[in-house]
Order: C-alpha cells, then sequence, then structure tokens
C-alpha cells in the first residue's frame, strides 16, 4: 500500500512542525479541540494512571501569561536581553491557541515514573499530530516557563507537576520544506543472539 492509499501514513510521512508564531488565527473551535483533546488522551498508559492533565491557554488569556511570565522573566534573570523579555511578551499570544500537557508522574507502586513521563510524551505527539489532521500547524515546545518553579505556579501547577510541553495550534502562515531526517543506517541496529 502506498502512502497515498492511507491518509494516516501521508499525514505521518509528511507531518513537520510550524513554528509557533506562524500558527495564526484562526484556531480550532470548541468542538475541534475536545475532539483534539480525546485523541491525545488516547495513548499508552500502563495502569491507567492518566499522569498527565491539560492546560488550555486561548483568548486573551494567552496576552495575560505573556505578560506575567515577561514581569517574571525580568525579576529572576535582572540581566535578560530586551529582545529576550520582548518575545516572552509574544511567546503565547503568538499563537492562535497554547495547550500546556502536564506531565502527574509520581512514584507508584507498580508503574514506573519513567514509563508515566513518556506516557504523557505520547500525549503530547498524539496532540501535535491531532492538530494536523485538522488542518492545523503545531509546534511542541518547553522553554524557560516549563522549568521555573514560579512560571509553573502562575500555570496553575501543583509542586510534583511538570511540563511535557506547551502545544502551539494554529492556522499556519507558512509551510516549511521538509528537514533533513536522521539516515536509518545510522539509528537503526538489530539484535542478535
Amino acid at each position: 500500500m502506498t502512502d497515498a492509499a492511507n491518509p494516516t501514513l501521508e499525514l505521518l510521512s509528511a507531518r513537520r512542525s510550524v513554528p509557533a508564531n506562524a500558527l495564526a488565527e484562526p484556531g480550532p473551535d470548541a468542538g475541534q479541540l475536545e475532539r483534539m483533546l480525546t485523541i491525545a488522551a488516547r495513548v499508552p498508559d500502563h495502569g491507567k494512571l492518566a499522569p498527565w492533565r491539560f492546560v488550555v491557554i486561548e483568548g486573551d488569556a494567552r496576552k495575560s501569561l505573556d505578560l506575567r511570565l515577561a514581569a517574571l522573566l525580568k525579576e529572576v534573570q535582572p540581566d535578560a536581553p530586551p529582545q529576550r523579555v520582548a518575545q516572552q511578551e509574544s511567546q503565547f499570544s503568538g499563537s492562535a491557541l497554547v495547550v500546556a500537557v502536564v506531565s502527574r508522574a509520581a512514584p507508584h507502586v507498580k508503574i514506573p515514573e519513567w514509563e508515566q513521563v513518556l506516557s504523557a510524551g505520547a500525549v503530547c505527539m498524539n496532540l501535535v499530530v491531532a492538530a494536523n489532521a485538522f488542518g492545523f500547524g503545531a509546534q511542541w515546545l518547553t522553554g524557560w516557563a516549563a522549568y521555573e518553579p514560579r512560571a509553573l505556579e502562575i500555570l496553575g501547577l501543583a509542586p510534583q507537576e511538570k511540563i511535557a510541553g506547551f502545544i502551539h495550534i494554529g492556522a499556519p502562515t507558512e509551510r516549511l520544506s521538509d528537514r533533513p531526517r536522521p539516515d536509518l543506517a545510522e539509528i537503526v541496529t538489530r539484535w542478535s543472539a
């Protein structure tokens, strides 16, 4: 079967990240977003723990978050260049919509924490693929705010939670050519006895 004969293979073969600042309005409507989040949550999840959750950042909340994080950046990094602060002032509002995927991985009697973290990563990838399937562009980012405890408080995370990724979604204003991908000869080995 050729990729063209299978839309899923065609989508996966052509998927490419679009820079967050090139993801304009319109973003997904409420029904599309609900469907995307439902698809994102269909990942391997050993023990059915759902060790992740979503924080949707949309509308005016995007700019409010940008301004609060820019103020925090100036506070925690007083020598941050003005260009970096200005960039933070449009980090989230530059995209039509942002979904923070929050990892709730925690010690468990049977389920290794690493498997829970991997499940959160799979959620991020499913969300990116779902956005592409709906015709939107997407980019999975982290950045300083994903690791700064006070930024995580602003986002409403509990102390044990972490950002697995900020998934920026919107209508692409540009389409990039594909970037070089790994040569399978360099990354594939075959185990033998």
